[in-house]
């Protein structure tokens, strides 16, 4: 059977004759490239499937200095496995969000900083200056994430044992064995606001947006800047980046080039989130 007239033409030809008639918009033929982002749908308030999250707005302003389109290449899986699961196997081309200089990629130049802050509630008029102050090792139930810099800590100072039970609470006793287990930022939040627990140490991109939505007025303070104890000093604050493949220089220095452009609009994003700035160190 002959193919229609159309489909032998070559398509150099096609386009022309209908750029003459009228009938393909001029604009189609500059539409902007694409700026692939790895996403996990289940990460907020950092990225959500909706796209509502604080890094996935980022990123469509990182793109937009660029010239290009954010395409969120979506995860159901939790936003530690972007790398491996996604970045490194070419489905994507930029993870938000990771420590700057972290070894398995290429990190941009941080594009903010931020620390593990102590969520109390207003009425308790509470400024914890030392991880010392015997008013934190009075306290009761403390919510954290695993894992984490206050967990770290927690065990320093002698008060991981006393709420550790408390705390796999908050994930329905579920074991860490072989598997990632993520505490709801949301739900460490309303533990407080309710009364449930005394505090929650957690990193503030997690907790800010929830802070600030509390119908309960809440204390957000960074967390004391001494350390207490032997061992390494454990770290509270870290630079953020974007971060590409290894071996992807060019993609990088674009990057690094929009997120000069757009930083201020980056720093109104966090503040819209309520994110206390750090200055970044790096």
């Amino acid at each position: 059977m002959p193919f229609p007239l159309q489909t032998r033409l070559p398509r150099a030809f096609r386009i022309a004759g209908c750029l003459l008639l009228g009938l393909v918009p001029l604009q189609a033929a500059a539409a902007p490239a694409e700026l692939r982002i790895c996403a996990s749908e289940i990460e907020a308030p950092y990225s959500y499937k909706d796209g509502s999250g604080f890094e996935n707005r980022i990123a469509e302003v990182v793109a937009a200095q660029m010239g290009r389109k954010a395409t969120f290449v979506w995860s159901p899986r939790a936003a530690i496995y972007l790398v491996r699961d996604a970045l490194d196997k070419n489905e994507c081309d930029v993870v938000m969000g990771l420590d700057t200089g972290d070894e398995r990629v290429l990190t941009t130049r941080p594009y903010y900083r931020a620390g593990y802050v102590l969520v109390t509630r207003a009425d308790r008029e509470l400024e914890i200056g030392s991880w010392s102050d015997p008013r934190l090792a009075a306290m009761g139930s403390i919510a954290m994430g695993f894992a984490s810099s206050a967990e770290a800590m927690m065990k320093k100072i002698g008060k991981y044992e006393d709420n550790a039970n408390y705390v796999y609470s908050l994930v329905d006793f579920k074991s860490r064995r072989n598997q990632y287990l993520r505490v709801d930022p949301a739900r460490m939040v309303n533990e407080v606001a309710q009364g449930k627990a005394d505090a929650a140490i957690a990193f503030a991109p997690e907790v800010a947006r929830y802070v600030k939505a509390s119908t309960i007025p809440l204390h957000m303070q960074t967390v004391p800047a001494d350390d207490t104890g032997a061992g390494e000093p454990i770290p509270f604050q870290f630079d953020q980046s974007m971060a590409v493949r290894k071996g992807d220089q060019a993609l990088l220095d674009a990057l690094n080039d929009a997120l000069v452009k757009a930083a201020p609009q980056i720093r109104k994003v966090l503040g819209d989130e309520g994110i206390p700035f750090i200055p970044a160190a790096s």
